[in-house]
């Protein structure tokens, strides 16, 4: 049995639509009932409740021979990293007590740090978590999203503008399609692991020029690039609608990626194939 995690997000459907086309036992994890449907149809058994809620994720654990799991966000909390820790401790201990023997982790590139990555620390610290459990932990260490740009689209639409939160337009970071991390985390719970590893995962690399030529590209127009200075990355994000400790955990995140501090450093490293074209073409 393999229990499933984020199931209506980008990764967690991967995820459990790979494991069900393998006519595995899937048992998957929804908030909503309605939106675990889809995954019932297909013969997937429906858990509905929260991963910060122990007691219940300890019984949806109840038999699992392997977990894929994430730290789910919370945009309401006023201190993102003390409901990250909340959250992680929830789910390593519901690991513990259902002695879930192999979990695979959502982690994030950086996670190898403890500070100054913004919603990172709290994969840093739910990989520690995890690991003290004594289950065998597979933590994929993934880029930058691919589907991050959606973000953008709007903007370029209207605007004609791609604004840009890194120190440079040019600096080139690796970013990843979320199907390729879903077919690597399905792949890892099929294959069992006898001892924990980390895997970055990481896609080719895109500056921000780069991505607006490509968007563009997809369009039909050109984009001029808006590079916002770091003193105004805070206010930026807040007008754009996201609630101010949200905004400034994502801040501390874009610092942490232009100091040159965040890179792979995982047990491997391995390559998705999918390009950014396609999936903002797919977007688009």
């Amino acid at each position: 049995m393999y229990v499933v995690a984020g199931v209506t997000g980008h990764v967690g459907s991967i995820v459990a639509n790979q494991l069900l086309d393998k006519e595995c036992r899937v048992r998957v994890i929804v908030r909503d009932e309605k939106k675990g449907e889809p995954f019932a149809k297909r013969g997937a058994e429906v858990s509905t409740g929260s991963l910060d809620d122990e007691a219940f994720l300890t019984r949806a654990l109840n038999g699992a021979t392997g977990f894929f799991t994430l730290l789910p966000p919370n945009m309401a909390a006023q201190d993102v990293y003390a409901y990250q820790c909340a959250a992680a401790d929830a789910i390593a201990g519901a690991v513990g007590a259902a002695k879930v023997p192999h979990v695979v982790l959502l982690s994030s590139i950086g996670a190898d740090l403890e500070s100054g990555t913004g919603p990172i620390k709290g994969l840093h610290y739910l990989e520690g978590a995890l690991r003290r459990t004594g289950t065998v932990v597979t933590a994929i260490r993934a880029g930058m999203f691919q589907e991050n740009v959606g973000g953008s689209v709007r903007a370029a639409k209207t605007q004609g503008k791609l604004f840009s939160f890194m120190p440079s337009a040019d600096i080139a970071m690796p970013m990843i399609a979320t199907r390729d991390i879903g077919m690597l985390a399905a792949e890892q719970l099929v294959a069992g692991a006898k001892k924990s590893e980390i895997i970055d995962l990481q896609g080719p690399a895109y500056s921000q020029r780069q991505v607006a030529t490509v968007l563009g590209t997809a369009l039909g127009k050109k984009l001029e690039i808006v590079d916002v200075p770091q003193n105004g990355w805070l206010d930026a994000m807040m007008k754009s609608g996201l609630p101010k400790p949200i905004a400034e955990s994502y801040a501390e995140m874009y610092t942490g990626f232009g100091s040159g501090k965040v890179r792979p450093r995982g047990d491997r490293l391995l390559k998705g194939k999918t390009t950014l074209d396609e999936v903002i073409n797919t977007i688009v």
